[in-house]
């Protein structure tokens, strides 16, 4: 079963977590999981700054310290920098300690101050933890864009019905992303029913 929204109630586990960036105000948050990658990471960036959208990417430490020139490039153009762990792990079935140091080791290739659990997956004892730390973000919307089975089209016309204002959206930089078929189209459907898209809420410090 596909949970386009997180879970029920996830703000009583996680309340000082930010799902969504306003509940009244016609804006949305572009955010990108996965990255970078040479396969997908620039065809993002074209697209973004065609439109001159300012996005949110939560890099894994891994490809962030194998592809430096891409998170360089990232920053260059204004984008924020987030910490999705060193490797993509899942909170839920990996030793505090160790889930802690992993996110720890990606922090100087990526961001000692944003992070993303993989798979939004972390305990609550993690969470309680890691929120001292870092400012940690969720979604409140994800269109499945790395289910290639799912396609494309789909994952538009999801995002179409489902996007409400102050939605964080969260796509994928990586190899099988579907994005890149749909986040052209998708920027100019938002545009045009008069959303705003922002970063600003997420590059806050805490």
């Amino acid at each position: 079963m596909r949970l386009f929204r997180p879970f029920p109630f996830p703000e009583l586990l996680y309340p000082e977590a930010l799902f969504r960036i306003s509940e009244s105000a016609k804006e949305l948050c572009l955010t990108f999981d996965d990255g970078p990658h040479p396969e997908s990471t620039p065809g993002i960036l074209s697209i973004l700054e065609a439109h001159k959208v300012k996005a949110a990417f939560f890099c894994t430490g891994r490809d962030a310290e194998k592809f430096p020139e891409l998170t360089r490039l990232l920053i260059s153009k204004g984008h924020v920098i987030g910490n999705h762990g060193y490797e993509h792990l899942n909170g839920w079935k990996i030793k505090n300690q160790d889930y802690f140091e992993n996110a720890s080791r990606a922090d100087e290739y990526t961001s000692s101050i944003l992070f993303r659990p993989p798979y939004g997956r972390i305990r609550r004892s993690q969470y309680n933890v890691m929120k001292n730390k870092y400012r940690i973000i969720f979604w409140d919307l994800m269109p499945y864009d790395f289910d290639e089975k799912l396609g494309g089209q789909r994952a538009f016309n999801m995002l179409k019905t489902k996007i409400r204002p102050g939605s964080i959206i969260v796509l994928h930089d990586k190899v099988n992303t579907t994005c890149l078929s749909f986040l052209d189209a998708f920027i100019n459907y938002a545009l045009e029913n008069g959303y705003a898209f922002v970063i600003n809420p997420l590059s806050n410090k805490k």
